[in-house]
């Protein structure tokens, strides 16, 4: 039996449901492969990923492959990385950083997808909107949530924006760096030794 897979990634890459919301053309962008056994569940694409196709595509990315300890070509890699945002287009620039999401690709997608990933054993939830999805009973605040990792580990485990802009919360959590990115990194490379 074929994978059904190529076929939705296809539908989705040619997606134009909220093109009148959008500040720029669609253009979906996530990666995807039915053997990946780790899901990275970001908000949505920032203007770099629009303008390049790629999703990560900067400086967060890299902040973000470093706390994994994974090399870029590792990251992109599909097969071991499934990256699935709550949005699949840039949602445009507010004051303090790209706007929320559309909830369109969650609702419209997500139920379709991620059956189709049946070998995903980690969740990594960046930020408030995919912790929102993923984990509907969860402390009130990003930085509560995040303290109580290890009620969701070793499944998922969420994580703050790896965003430049975050650098105040890092310095105000010190325990992040020091105790959660060890065990992430560890079980990353857990899962793709295997």
């Amino acid at each position: 039996m074929a994978d059904p897979l190529p076929a939705l990634l296809a539908e989705i890459a040619a997606c134009r449901h909220c093109a009148d919301q959008l500040p720029q053309e669609p253009r979906p962008v996530l990666r995807a492969a039915s053997r990946a056994t780790i899901l990275i569940a970001g908000q949505a694409p920032g203007r770099r990923a629009h303008a390049s196709g790629v999703p990560w595509d900067d400086a967060s990315g890299e902040r973000l492959r470093e706390w994994l300890g994974v090399d870029a070509q590792t990251f992109y890699n599909p097969e071991c990385f499934a990256i699935v945002p709550m949005g699949f287009c840039f949602p445009g620039s507010g004051k303090s950083g790209d706007l929320p999401p559309l909830p369109a690709c969650r609702e419209r997608w997500h139920p379709r997808l991620l059956p189709l990933l049946p070998n995903l054993r980690f969740k990594l939830l960046i930020g408030e909107y995919a912790q929102a999805y993923y984990l509907p009973r969860r402390p009130p605040t990003l930085t509560a949530t995040v303290e109580a990792w290890r009620d969701y580990f070793p499944a998922a485990l969420p994580l703050p924006h790896p965003s430049p802009r975050n650098q105040l919360w890092l310095r105000r959590n010190p325990w992040f760096e020091a105790e959660v990115l060890p065990v992430l990194r560890q079980r990353v490379q857990q899962l793709l030794a295997v």
